[in-house]
């Protein structure tokens, strides 16, 4: 197996950092004394801390629908949709910091609504539009905006996590996995044919 680059220990270094204490964590410093070079020699492989951070959400982005892409494979849509809520909490509970940088914090560079998500933009949501347009073409789903339902279900989704996460549950996290694979049920219930 070939050796990491500088740049890969780099990201895996700023990665380690974000993942267990949030973007604060990520100086060029710290970064830098992790992977056992310079602060400025960082500077060779990316411009700025910034350009750094947009790197590693980015990156988690890839991850992330590689993962859902992985595991929608069922012909039928509606599986497919229920299936790709457990990647998504399983990254939010997993790894809290990478995912509010992903989803929760406003960023410059972050994805806007409508116009980037219908411009197939969006790795992640490109994976659920897929199975919605399936599943209205099937004639599973009511006909409808795809992107409206697609953004409507990851709303959905996101707001469960954002409360859980802010204490408004009294689960633990296996009841609250039971309690959003029920209530993302009810909604695609409320969407179909």
């Amino acid at each position: 197996m070939a050796q990491p680059t500088t740049a890969e220990k780099i990201l895996e270094a700023a990665h380690a950092l974000f993942d267990s204490e949030g973007p604060e964590a990520v100086s060029m410093r710290r970064v830098a004394d992790a992977v056992g070079i310079t602060p400025m020699a960082i500077y060779r492989h990316f411009p700025n801390r910034e350009a750094l951070l947009k790197r590693l959400s980015d990156d988690s982005f890839q991850a992330v629908a590689h993962e859902w892409k992985r595991r929608s494979k069922s012909s039928d849509p509606v599986k497919r949709l229920l299936a790709l809520s457990e990647p998504y909490l399983d990254y939010a509970l997993a790894h809290p910091h990478l995912f509010d940088h992903a989803f929760s914090v406003r960023r410059d560079d972050a994805r806007k609504y409508p116009e980037d998500f219908r411009a197939g933009l969006s790795p992640t949501f490109n994976v659920t539009i897929d199975a919605i347009k399936e599943g209205m073409a099937k004639g599973v789903l009511k006909k409808d905006d795809p992107y409206d339902v697609g953004m409507a279900l990851w709303a959905h989704q996101h707001g469960l996590v954002a409360l859980y996460r802010a204490g408004r549950f009294s689960f633990d996290e296996a009841q609250f996995r039971v309690f959003c694979r029920k209530s993302l049920r009810r909604l695609i219930d409320g969407i179909k044919a």
